[in-house]
């Protein structure tokens, strides 16, 4: 076991974490269905060449307001966008659409890469819907959301429309993740690692960004939403009572602070 694995390691320190993938996926499913029924899901759209470059695309009844593009988590390693749809509940209920994506995952590929596809994603989905665009991301969804403002990485009019980004127990310095098991994954080195690490991004696009993370997460990930926080100066909320697995919850409940904070 390398130095920080168990630092790093979130299910290991949540009671019935074995359970959450599984309910995700049923709430997730059971969206789906309920959207695909009304005509409201355009599914496995593609961004890039390979099979996981594909999005999840739902509308709300209306004209969309806007769009948010939700990216999961898993650090980078796992999942796919099939197990998150519940969680564009929120945003659909104000009017707004919901993009989800998939990437490809380490070690097939470099974090660097999937921040790439990221920017791909972001972009396709863009020219699919007008309005505003928000992002949201959690864990390393939060790293690769908050990876969007380095200048240059959109396109200027996709940039122009970026209205907030909300980074949710993001891994902002990747840094330590060298000293974990998963860097076999990863091929990090010190180089790699900062120049992937949003909390040491210099120049950064000028759109509002909210911190979100939970008061009882593993004292690491208090640490790298407090150092995005501090290194951004901009909003930080430790929410009370919620830990890495339940933090998100609140993107698909209408009214949570989490939503109105998101989408103003």
């Amino acid at each position: 076991m390398a130095e920080l694995d168990d630092a790093y390691a979130n299910a290991a320190h949540i009671p019935g974490s074995a359970d959450y993938p599984p309910r995700w996926g049923r709430a997730a499913e059971a969206l789906r269905e309920g959207l695909i029924e009304q005509g409201l899901a355009d599914l496995d759209l593609s961004y890039g060449d390979s099979p996981r470059q594909r999005f999840d695309l739902f509308h709300p009844g209306a004209e969309a307001k806007g769009l948010l593009v939700f990216v999961h988590g898993g650090y980078w390693l796992r999942f796919d966008k099939s197990v998150w749809s519940h969680l564009a509940a929120g945003a659909l209920s104000h009017g707004w659409a919901v993009a989800m994506p998939s990437y490809d995952l380490c070690p097939q590929v470099g974090i660097a890469d999937i921040t790439q596809q990221i920017a791909k994603a972001v972009t396709t989905a863009a020219a699919m819907v007008a309005g505003p665009i928000v992002l949201a991301g959690h864990s390393a969804g939060g790293h690769l959301v908050t990876r969007m403002l380095q200048p240059g990485l959109l396109p200027d009019t996709v940039a122009a429309r970026l209205r907030h980004v909300l980074s949710i127990s993001p891994v902002s310095d990747l840094r330590p993740l060298m000293r974990t098991s998963m860097n076999a994954d990863f091929k990090l080195n010190d180089a790699s690692a900062r120049a992937e690490s949003p909390a040491l991004m210099v120049e950064r696009l000028p759109v509002p960004v909210t911190v979100w993370v939970g008061a009882d997460e593993r004292p690491v990930f208090l640490d790298q939403a407090r150092w995005l926080a501090e290194a951004w100066g901009c909003g930080h909320v430790v929410e009370e009572g919620k830990h890495h697995f339940d933090v998100i919850d609140a993107l698909a409940e209408a009214d949570s602070p989490m939503m109105h904070r998101l989408l103003g």
